[in-house]
């Protein structure tokens, strides 16, 4: 992680430098005493971070930091608190105040290292639309979209799908465990619904097509909120189990 000090103080800028000599994935490229020195330098050379103080003749760092069309990861040093909240309305990684121990300098860089490595990731892919559901010997692919449906006996689970069914050995948690949250619902000790399947809401069942699936007493409050609005909720309790 290669970054530079601004400091109009020298005895600053030595604090920095031997704190950062022992913290082993950063690289102190350069000090400057004078901002427009660091300016020419940012102008040439790519850094990662910026240690900056607030408090220095000409430029402060805050207006330091506001001219720059291209920041670095910023860390404000200073001895005064009251420029603090200004500093992190920058986007400042952190605020370290005068005078800060090692251990508060690891934090910041520590800081800096997760944000840069958290850029440098590529794009999370999306979500495949399907999963492999194992039924006998075999793993059968389903795809979210083709779900009607899911009923339960004992420790089987029946995938009800658009032209088929598949059974397969698992607990109606475990099956429900399985697909996305905000796409199915559990509406009972042995049902849970495609969200965007359901024909029909009464308070004591869902019509699926021909199907009427059954609506347990202690589900009827959440799932028709969440069946006619459909949103993220909280898990559905157990039949039988009192709300917090």
């Amino acid at each position: 992680m290669k970054a530079i000090a601004i400091d109009d103080e020298p005895i600053a800028l030595d604090v920095v430098r031997a704190l950062a000599a022992k913290v082993p994935f950063l690289e102190l490229r350069a000090c400057f005493t004078d901002a427009f020195q660091a300016l020419e330098y940012l102008q040439r050379e790519a850094v990662d971070v910026l240690f900056v103080d607030i408090n220095m003749p000409d430029i402060s760092g805050l207006e330091f930091v506001s001219s720059l069309a291209e920041r670095p990861l910023i860390i404000f040093t200073t001895a005064y608190s009251e420029h603090a909240v200004t500093g992190f309305e920058l986007d400042a990684v952190d605020y370290l105040l005068k005078p800060f121990s090692l251990a508060r300098f690891l934090k910041a860089c520590n800081k800096a290292q997760a944000l840069l490595q958290l850029r440098a990731a590529p794009p999370a892919a999306p979500a495949p639309g399907y999963f492999f559901l194992k039924t006998g010997p075999e793993q059968v692919k389903v795809r979210f979209d083709e779900i009607l449906y899911l009923e339960a006996a004992g420790n089987y689970v029946t995938f009800v799908l658009t032209g088929r069914r598949l059974l397969t050995r698992l607990t109606i948690q475990e099956a429900l465990d399985l697909l996305p949250a905000e796409r199915f619902t559990r509406v009972h000790r042995s049902f849970v619904v495609a969200n965007d399947k359901v024909d029909k809401v009464e308070r004591h069942q869902l019509g699926i097509g021909k199907v009427a699936v059954p609506v347990g007493a202690s589900y009827q409050l959440l799932v028709q909120p969440r069946l006619l609005a459909p949103s993220p909720a909280a898990p559905l309790r157990e039949e039988g189990q009192a709300p917090a």
